[in-house]
């Protein structure tokens, strides 16, 4: 499967469209997460990319992650809904709806700007060295799950 390309403009236009019909009565379809809660859950992983905020996994861990979960993350196809998350992906507590969706489309717009090359061979948190193509799979991929999850 095809994902938009969120490097490209007019497609994250796209996506960031979908973000605004949004509202912070919008109900999920699937899963137990409420929409604030999902664009902190889609934030973690502009987090892992712009912040020290998470540790690194190390040695056996990251072994098997690379092994296990890397191919789920940037290949082609969709997540199954109610997938198992990483555990620091999981946000059981109450947030801020426009905090959040701020912080998503601030996260989504510095990708876009800093563009593919920016992350062609970048490290990634867990998973070694990406290319842009899986990169863009990693965050788009994961984005289109959680916006299908509340129906937009």
């Amino acid at each position: 499967m095809s994902w938009k390309n969120l490097f490209d403009e007019t497609e994250l236009r796209e996506t960031i469209r979908r973000i605004n019909k949004l509202t912070p009565e919008t109900q999920h379809l699937w899963g137990e997460m409420d929409v604030a809660q999902m664009m902190a859950h889609c934030n973690v992983a502009y987090e892992l990319v712009y912040t020290d905020k998470h540790p690194k996994p190390k040695g056996f861990q990251k072994f098997m992650i690379k092994l296990f979960a890397k191919n789920i993350v940037v290949g082609s196809k969709p997540y199954k809904k109610n997938s198992r998350t990483a555990p620091m992906f999981v946000i059981a507590d109450e947030r801020d709806f426009e905090k959040e969706k701020t912080r998503l489309v601030d996260n989504l717009q510095k990708t876009q700007q800093l563009g593919a090359e920016y992350f062609d061979g970048k490290e990634s948190h867990a998973f070694g060295l990406l290319n842009e193509k899986e990169w863009n799979t990693l965050f788009s991929k994961h984005l289109d799950h959680h916006l299908q999850q509340f129906g937009v």
